[in-house]
C-alpha cells in the first residue's frame, strides 16, 4: 500500500460476502450466515466484479465455482479479512483489564512487591496472564516489551513516570561474626579493599561497585573478593556463612540483623537511596492492565 493511500470504504462491500461464497460454495449457506437474502447476497457479489471489471465466481444451478480472478483475489482477501478481524478484536480487549503484563524488576523485589499481592491480584483479574522478568539490571522498558518496571529511584530515566513503593532505603555493609573474629572490623570504607567483598553482577552493566559517603558526598568504590553472583539471595547467604561481607538494602537483611547472624559495619559512612519505584513508559493511555496493577498495588501494599 502507497504511504498515505486511503482505501474508500465502499471497496470493501462485499468482500466478506464473497470470501463467505468462496468458502461454502453455496449461496444460500452464506447468505443464512450473513442474515440476508440469497438475492441480497447476489446483488453484492453482482457489484464487487463490477467494481473489479472481472467476474470471479462461476455459477451453475447446482455449484459455484471460483475463475482465475475469483481465485486470486481470494488468495490476498481471506487473510486481509482475518487481519482486520483480529484488529478489531485484540483493540477490543485493550479497552478491558485483559492480556499479558510483562514486568521487569530486580529479583530482591519479586517478595517485596509480587509475593504479597499475586494470589489476589491473579483472583481478581482472571482475563489477565503476568510474566515477570526478575534481572539485577536496568532495561529499556519498550525495546525489551514489558509493560513497567521496578527500580531504584536513582536508576530511572526522567522521561519514565513511577509511583514510590518505599520510603528512601538505607544500604548497609554485613557478616557473620565468625568472620569478623578472624578477619577484623573495616572502620573505614578503604578498610574493605583488604577484606573480601561478596560482589553482584548486574547483567550487562557488569560488576556492581559499592557506595560509600564521605564527606558529606556519596562515592563509588571498586571493592575485591572470591565469590561473584548475579542473585542478591545468595550474597546474603555468602555473609551468613562467613564468606565474605555484602553490601546489601538493610531492610533484606533486618531477620538476620535481629538474631545477631549478621552483623553491620561502617554504619557512619552507608548511603541511603531514594526508595524502589513503579515506573513506565510516558504515554498518553495506559492500558487498562497496567492501569488496575497500579490501582490494585497502591490499595493493597498501602493501604
Amino acid at each position: 500500500m502507497k504511504p498515505g493511500y486511503t482505501i474508500p470504504g465502499h471497496l470493501l462491500d462485499g468482500v466478506e460476502a464473497f470470501v463467505l461464497v468462496a468458502d461454502q460454495r453455496n449461496f444460500r449457506a452464506a447468505a443464512k450466515d450473513l442474515g440476508i437474502s440469497p438475492s441480497a447476497l447476489s446483488q453484492k457479489i453482482r457489484a464487487l466484479e463490477a467494481r473489479i471489471g472481472l467476474p470471479l465466481l462461476t455459477r451453475t444451478t447446482r455449484s459455484v465455482g471460483l475463475t482465475q480472478a475469483g481465485q486470486i483475489f481470494l488468495d490476498r482477501a481471506r487473510p486481509a479479512l482475518a487481519e482486520l478481524s483480529s484488529a478489531y478484536d485484540e483493540t477490543r480487549d485493550l479497552g478491558q483489564p485483559a492480556g499479558l503484563l510483562r514486568l521487569h524488576m530486580p529479583r530482591g523485589v519479586v517478595a517485596l512487591l509480587v509475593e504479597p499481592i499475586l494470589g489476589g491480584f491473579c483472583a481478581a483479574y482472571p482475563r489477565i496472564d503476568i510474566e515477570v522478568v526478575a534481572r539485577d539490571e536496568t532495561v529499556n522498558l519498550v525495546e525489551g516489551g514489558f509493560d513497567a518496571g521496578v527500580q531504584i529511584g536513582e536508576l530511572l530515566d526522567a522521561d519514565m513516570i513511577a509511583f514510590r513503593l518505599t520510603d528512601p532505603i538505607r544500604f548497609v555493609v554485613v557478616g557473620a561474626p565468625a568472620y569478623f573474629t578472624d578477619h577484623g572490623r573495616p572502620m573505614q570504607p578503604g578498610d574493605l579493599r583488604q577484606h573480601n567483598c561478596v560482589r553482584l553482577r548486574r547483567g550487562s552493566a557488569g560488576i556492581g561497585n559499592w557506595y560509600v559517603v564521605e564527606g558529606g558526598k556519596a562515592h563509588e568504590m571498586a571493592v575485591t573478593g572470591r565469590l561473584i553472583t548475579n542473585d542478591m539471595a545468595l550474597t546474603i547467604a555468602a555473609a551468613r556463612q562467613g564468606v565474605g561481607l555484602c553490601y546489601i538494602p538493610d531492610a533484606m537483611v533486618q531477620p538476620w540483623l535481629a538474631t545477631g547472624e549478621l552483623e553491620t559495619v561502617l554504619t557512619d559512612f552507608m548511603p541511603t537511596s531514594d526508595g524502589v519505584f513503579l515506573y513506565y513508559p510516558n504515554r498518553a493511555h495506559v492500558l487498562p492492565k497496567l492501569r488496575v496493577f497500579i490501582d490494585y498495588v497502591r490499595e493493597h501494599l498501602f493501604s
